[in-house]
């Protein structure tokens, strides 16, 4: 097949996409496919359009480990001087070309059905979700209410808009509390506070990134994911940092995490946990893949906090681990997420 993997953008998730387009990239080459990988947000000068997937230069070269600090939005905007254009050069007319687009993409402008709708409008096929269950999932307090609208248990929360007076509203929640800007990912704009000042600090900082904020109960318990391919869940995977919650060093840096999969918990666990993780894909109206995180308390409730519509593919990251666990290698899993892909335009 003729495969672009897109990658990139010019989100807070930069960095990791471009990573995970490089792991997807490799993968698909190492399985016979011609694959061609673009920075969705600069694309590629001086290249033939026409020959594009004979072309044999290695296209991940240049691309790194992530850094330990989240990329600064604004300045990969200026790179691209007065052009607005969130397609790069030569990226639609690539992609055009293209039997499939392997979506490589984490965060806003990539994860939240920006970039589906558009490609929908090309009639360029894709893998993953569509744009509609994109958006849903993107925003965290949208997720929430499909999630209490199906009878999948989550945390108690507050979405609060700007000006709103909130102090009564989380007073029953106790400290310590989670606040998030909604549509953040890789955990930025995400605070555990302690105290009065500690909240509001925080969610003055979320406002700088988000129109609205989620302040959410917090649940002391074991951090564990799980992930839903074609409906069906994988093995879960408990996640414990050195130090901290799971933020965006935490993902991101080695020997900051330790990541047990299958997990250590007892089958009573691992079975509410998966049901639920497939009760989550079904409520949000997913297709192809995701994954979805939790935290178990101690008597054992399985709350739902979110689901990743396109999940981080570097070949070490989560969802690679759960399927190795059943015995689908990273190479595998890529051209598996493309011929599940592939469904929605038969």
């Amino acid at each position: 097949m003729n495969i672009v993997v897109l990658a990139g953008g010019n989100s807070t998730e930069r960095e990791v996409s471009l990573v995970s387009g490089k792991g997807v990239y490799n993968a698909l080459k190492s399985k016979g496919h011609n694959v061609v990988l673009l920075d969705v947000y600069f694309g590629i000068e001086n290249v033939n359009v026409d020959s594009v997937f004979e072309d044999t230069r290695d296209w991940s070269e240049g691309i790194n480990a992530v850094k330990e600090v989240n990329p600064d939005v604004s300045a990969i905007k200026k790179l691209k001087g007065d052009n607005k254009d969130f397609f790069g050069a030569n990226v639609r007319e690539i992609c055009m070309k293209a039997d499939i687009v392997f979506l490589a993409l984490h965060g806003a402008n990539g994860e939240d059905g920006k970039i589906q709708a558009a490609l929908d409008l090309m009639e360029v096929k894709y893998t993953g979700t569509d744009y509609l269950s994109s958006a849903i999932c993107m925003d965290k307090a949208l997720t929430k209410e499909f999630f209490r609208m199906n009878n999948v248990l989550t945390p108690a929360a507050v979405n609060i808009l700007p000006g709103e007076e909130y102090m009564d509203k989380v007073k029953a929640f106790g400290y310590p509390m989670v606040v998030k800007a909604p549509n953040g990912g890789s955990s930025v704009g995400v605070y555990i506070v302690e105290n009065e000042n500690e909240l509001k600090d925080a969610v003055a900082n979320c406002f700088k990134l988000d129109n609205h904020v989620l302040i959410e109960q917090f649940v002391k318990g074991r951090e564990l994911t799980c992930g839903v391919v074609d409906g069906k869940a994988l093995p879960i995977v408990e996640i414990e940092p050195v130090e901290g919650f799971y933020d965006y060093k935490n993902k991101y840096q080695a020997g900051s995490t330790v990541e047990t999969c299958p997990a250590n918990v007892s089958e009573a666990i691992t079975e509410k946990v998966q049901r639920s993780a497939e009760a989550a894909y079904k409520a949000l109206r997913l297709n192809t893949y995701a994954r979805i995180d939790f935290i178990v308390d101690e008597k054992e409730d399985a709350y739902c906090l979110e689901a990743n519509t396109l999940p981080g593919m570097t070949p070490t990251s989560l969802l690679p681990q759960e399927a190795a666990v059943v015995g689908i290698d990273y190479p595998t899993l890529c051209e598996k997420i493309i011929e599940i892909s592939m469904k929605k335009y038969n």
